[in-house]
């Protein structure tokens, strides 16, 4: 697998600009996770999230897994996806206990995952355990899993690495950041993890993305969802009006 990384790191260098064309302020809520992790947040914080992301269109809402009944009851019918999050945010939880977790907010109406990968594991060479951990949440879950590789502790070599590891595991997405750590999502490491994915799965930018300019910059790199607190923001700047 080194060779692999290293003939895509030196493909990328030729080959990895990539502009996608922004999209209409229109269909931009459809890019959006609106997300609220802080651990101070609350019912309310929660339910106005909610709120928002019913009246904006937003693709999803991402809170933290105790507030999942809370969330499904609000949105209802909405259209609205739930999201959470998984062994957030750290990723160091055993696998087992990742893997409850998950089960237990797709039974209390999650229907997208976002799993911190174990980064350890990752950087002392434990590559098939971070593999089947993550398999063994996508094949038990059946929802759509998106997992976060914490893009700021990784080598670009890393960066290759866990992406591949992720496409083989049969996730749905690369993600950059949790948002927690020591940076957030770079529009460099969009375009690498884009490319070095081939397509088989979908980029997630996540972590310090509170513009629209932050967001449309992601999105042309190759992000395909945008994880944010900022989305209501980011909206009413695109179309020139509070929400």
């Amino acid at each position: 697998m080194k060779d692999q990384v290293r003939e895509i790191l030196e493909k990328f260098k030729i080959e990895g600009e990539f502009h996608r064309p922004p999209p209409p302020p229109s269909l931009l809520p459809q890019f959006i996770d609106h997300t609220l992790l802080k651990p101070e947040g609350t019912q309310e914080d929660i339910l106005k999230l909610c709120r928002e992301a019913k009246k904006a269109k937003f693709y999803s809402v991402c809170p933290n897994p105790c507030w999942i009944p809370l969330a499904k009851k609000e949105l209802g019918d909405s259209g609205v996806q739930l999201g959470t999050v998984v062994g957030f945010p750290l990723g160091a939880n055993s696998s087992d206990s990742k893997l409850e977790e998950a089960l237990w907010c797709v039974r209390h109406g999650a229907n997208e995952i976002d799993m911190v990968m174990n980064i350890g594991f990752l950087k002392s060479g434990n590559f098939k355990s971070c593999q089947d951990e993550i398999q063994r949440i996508v094949e038990k879950a059946k929802v759509p899993v998106k997992v976060i590789i914490e893009t700021c502790l990784l080598t670009d070599e890393e960066k290759v690495l866990s992406t591949l590891l992720v496409v083989q595991s049969g996730a749905a997405f690369v993600k950059t950041s949790t948002g927690f750590s020591t940076g957030g999502a770079k529009v460099e490491d969009v375009r690498l993890l884009r490319y070095a994915s081939q397509g088989k799965i979908k980029v997630k930018a996540s972590g310090g993305i509170r513009t629209l300019s932050q967001a449309l910059d992601m999105i042309q790199a190759g992000a395909d969802r945008i994880g944010t607190s900022s989305g209501m923001k980011i909206i009413e700047e695109a179309k020139g009006v509070p929400l």
